[in-house]
Parts: structure tokens; sequence; C-alpha cells
């Protein structure tokens, strides 16, 4: 066995991955003691599935990272093999080079990451050059394919990721992005022209890339990482395993029928789940958390659920997923939910707005600082600062209705969705008289008197709202169904959280944990 391969056993102290900085928030560089994390969760259910038999004593097993930067992933899966696989292949070389031309498979995402992957697989960016590990290999990138891939433009977007050709139709100096294996309506047929074989792979595990900046069409950025996912089932492996940010479970614009999907297949074995994204990717704030899964082809049932914060560690419960149209993410609340629900009673978005409750933009300057005959009272924040100004009544367009009732106003945004524990979740809410609207800077709740609005802005500010609203909101924006299962009440009292926990049946034990998880929130009006 040649010096550069013996090099992979030894263990480097630091590890030039846990060094190297990220490329973006969006494509970030997975640390090797997660890597290791999600492999171990992998090799646990193989074995469970095959007789207590090791995943990495099995020389036919293919894997495949279809969209790797640092090559961790690979360079991991390759040591557990090279140990594993020592009594069925004794010779080191013969054994290394059966690993990678046969098993370990890779699909760099960019020019720079092909490289950096060939050097952690290969011990060099060259898979047939004199340095790397490899011996059998008559081409330069080995089993870590990249090319060029172009967008399929249609009506100024790509009509496979939703990128704008505004932005990504480059020259070949610039990286355009174009993923390779998104950007393709038959998967396997490309996993073909890729590697040159009718390839069929059993284990598809990585970190794939999450958003395209102005993937919507304007200046948002859109998800993207639910695509990779769609696209390693469409290959029909045995496993995926992927780390991507946690907001598909509640949240997501265009997350809808990916997230009915996840919640409803029944062959998630494992969701491990970080809410702090920065307890996975020191320096990287994804909203909403991370989490990592484990899809099985053959599971059915329950779902072992991990919810991992700092060191606490809540789990694994087993969980039914499609119980709900938005995954709760802590088994503690599903109980205290049960409770609410069980009263059947009306939700209060019955009595909320959506997005832009009166059609007024929250960039919106053209009200008056004084009102004149005929004008009505417009809230709105500028340069953080919460103002009124005024504008003629007959510029209102939408819900027109509900301009002379009394409203209860609550920012659109609130917290980042249980970034920090306690949260206070929601944002301070503002009592508003009739003959008054909003920008879009706020969404609104009616009623009919100021007495009414003073209950209702009461409940709003207990634990026990904001708990139940909390369950639906997994990023910082607050929409009208982040609401929805928090119910009515009767507007005729000041509502308190010992009220509401009476009146749900909550246990001692329900009730800490409520009171553990969200912040107070002091009642009035501005």
């Amino acid at each position: 066995m040649n010096e550069q391969a013996s090099f992979t056993l030894r263990g480097r102290n630091p590890d030039v991955l846990t060094c190297i900085a990220n490329l973006s928030n969006d494509e970030v560089f997975t640390p090797p003691e997660f890597a290791n994390r999600m492999l171990d969760t992998l090799a646990e259910a193989w074995a469970a599935s095959n007789g207590g038999a090791s995943i990495w004593g099995d020389s036919k097993v293919r894997f495949l990272d279809p969209f790797t930067k640092s090559g961790v992933f690979l360079r991991e899966i390759t040591m557990r093999l090279i140990a594993g696989l020592a009594d069925e292949i004794p010779d080191l070389q013969s054994r290394v080079d059966h690993i990678l031309t046969r098993q370990v498979f890779g699909i760099g995402i960019t020019t720079l990451t092909s490289l950096l992957a060939r050097r952690s697989l290969y011990c060099s960016k060259h898979a047939d050059g004199e340095h790397s590990v490899a011996s059998t290999f008559d081409n330069d990138s080995g089993n870590v394919w990249f090319e060029r891939t172009e967008h399929s433009w249609q009506d100024a977007k790509c009509k496979f990721c939703g990128a704008p050709r505004a932005l990504f139709d480059r020259g070949p100096e610039l990286e355009n992005h174009a993923y390779a294996f998104i950007h393709t309506n038959d998967i396997k047929a490309r996993m073909g022209e890729l590697f040159g074989a009718e390839m069929q792979f059993d284990v598809i595990i990585g970190n794939p890339p999450y958003q395209m900046t102005g993937g919507a069409g304007g200046t948002s950025d859109s998800s993207i990482y639910h695509l990779f996912v769609e696209q390693a089932f469409n290959l029909e492996p045995r496993f995926v395993s992927m780390v991507v940010p946690s907001r598909w479970m509640a949240g997501g614009r265009g997350m809808d029928h990916f997230r009915a999907e996840m919640l409803s297949s029944a062959k998630l074995a494992e969701i491990v789940d970080f809410p702090v994204s920065k307890d996975v990717f020191p320096g990287v704030e994804v909203k909403g958390g991370i989490c990592y899964f484990l899809w099985e082809k053959g599971h059915t049932g329950r779902t072992n659920v991990t919810t991992i914060r700092g060191d606490e560690v809540i789990g694994p419960v087993a969980r039914d997923l499609g119980e709900f149209d938005v995954f709760v993410r802590d088994s503690r609340a599903v109980d205290i939910l049960h409770k609410v629900q069980a009263k059947a009673e009306s939700s209060i978005t019955e009595i909320l707005t959506g997005d832009t409750p009166f059609g007024i933009a929250t960039n919106f300057d053209g009200y008056r600082d004084n009102a004149i005959a005929g004008d009505i009272a417009l809230h709105l924040v500028k340069s953080g600062k919460r103002l009124v100004g005024y504008m003629p009544r007959t510029d209102i367009r939408k819900n027109t209705h509900l301009i002379d009732s009394w409203k209860v106003l609550t920012p659109k945004a609130g917290s980042d969705g249980g970034q920090k524990i306690p949260d206070v979740v929601l944002g301070k809410t503002m009592v508003i008289a009739p003959g008054s609207v909003c920008t879009q800077t706020f969404i609104a709740f009616w009623v009919s008197s100021e007495a009414e609005a003073k209950s209702l802005q009461s409940y709003y500010c207990t634990k026990f709202f904001r708990f139940l609203v909390s369950l639906r909101k997994i990023t910082q924006d607050s929409l009208r169904g982040t609401y929805t299962w928090a119910p009515q009440q009767v507007w005729d009292r000041t509502w308190t959280d010992p009220l509401l926990y009476e009146k749900y049946g909550l246990t001692q034990s329900e009730i800490d944990y409520v009171e553990e998880v969200i912040k107070p929130m002091a009642v009035g009006h501005e």
C-alpha cells in the first residue's frame, strides 16, 4: 500500500475540513462530526433492516452525494468502508480502489467544490494523478463529477430551479449555479450519462444548497433544497439522508406539497431537529433551524423524532407525522394541542385579516402628517418607529368593511422561530379605533367594541396564546395561517394564563413547559 493511501487512515489534528470557511449561508460546509452523526444514524437503520449486518462491511453498497462541497461525506464513508471491508479485501490498495471506483460517487456543485471534494476523497484534485490514493482511474475526475450545466429558461426563469434569467444567465467565466442533479426530467438516465452505466444507488446522502437568490422572481430568495430531496426519491434508493433547513416543517414558500408528501409518506424513519442552526453550523444562522432526516424505502409507521438544543436532548420519541398538516417540532406540545382541539372551538383566524390588510404596502409614503376632511388614520412603521399618518378613505379598496371596526394590530414579523428559549414569539399589539387602517407591516384582528379589543389583546399577550402560535411559527413572519391553532374566546374579560390553563386542563408539567419556553409580555396598547 502506498504512502498516500495510508494517509487516509491517519487522524489529522486539526482536520482541515473543520477549518475552511463556508461559501455562503446557502452553501454551507458540513462539519465532519455532524456528517458522522448522520452516518451513525444510517448505520443503525441499515443494521436494523439487515439482520444486524454492518453497512460498512458490504462491498456492494453504492453511495451518492449528489451535491458534494467539501467532500466530507464521501471521505467519511470511505474511511468507514476501508475499516469494514478489511476481512473481505485484505490488500489495502485493492480495497481502496474497489471502494473509490465502485462504491463512492459524488456530483460537485461548482468547479471549486468539485476540486475540494476530490482533494478530500482522493488526496489529490486529480483522481488519476501521482498523488491520488486511487490507482485505477483513467480520468481526472474519478467518481466526483462536475461539468457546467445550463439553466433551461422559460418565461425569464429556469423551469427546473426557478432561477431568474436576469441574474444567472452568465458567461462561462462565472458560476451559474445550475445544479446538475435537479436540472433534468429523467434523473436515472442522467446518472447513467454522468457515471457511464446504469446506476442504482443504495444510499443518497449529503447537504444540498438551500436557496436560489431571487428565485421567486423578485428580490426574495426561493428555497430549492426540497427539489434535491424529491429528485433523490426519484432514484429509488434504499435510504436517503439529508441535512436541510427545518422550515419545511411548518412554512416556506412553495413547500405545501413537499411538506404533505414528507409527513404522509410513512417512510421517514428518523428526524433529528436542531431549532438553533448554530448548534450544527457554528457562525451560520439559518432561520427556523436545521434538521436531518433518514428516509427508508421499506419503512412504515411512526418516525423517531429527536430535538436537540445545546446540551438538551429530547427523544427519540415515536411520532405519527401525518397527524397534523404541519409538523409539531417538540413532542411535549402535542398533548397540549390535543386538549385545545378537543373543545372544537372556532379558530381566531376567522377574525384575523391576511397579509396586507388594507392593500397598503409597507413602503407606502402617500400619506399626510395632518388630517383633512374625509381622511382616516393610517398606522405605519418608518425607520423602526410606529407612526400615524392620514389618507383619504376613498383610497382604500381592500377590506373597506373593517375601516370602522375596532382592531388589534399585530406586527407581521416577530421573533425568529424559536432560535432562543424562552421566546416572545410575537410582536407588541396595538388597539386602534374605528376610522383607521394600517400598512402591510401589520395584520389585524377585528371586534365590535373597545372592551372586546382590550379583552382580545389580553388573550394575545398570554403565554398560552403565543405558545399555540409558536407551534406553527418556524421563521420570523407570523402570517394568518400561523394563528390557526389558537381558538377564539369570549371577549368579556381580561384573559390570563391561569384562566386558560384551567379551561384547557393543563397538568402542572405542561404548565411548567409553557412557562419555560415563552417569555412574558406586558398587556398594554400604544
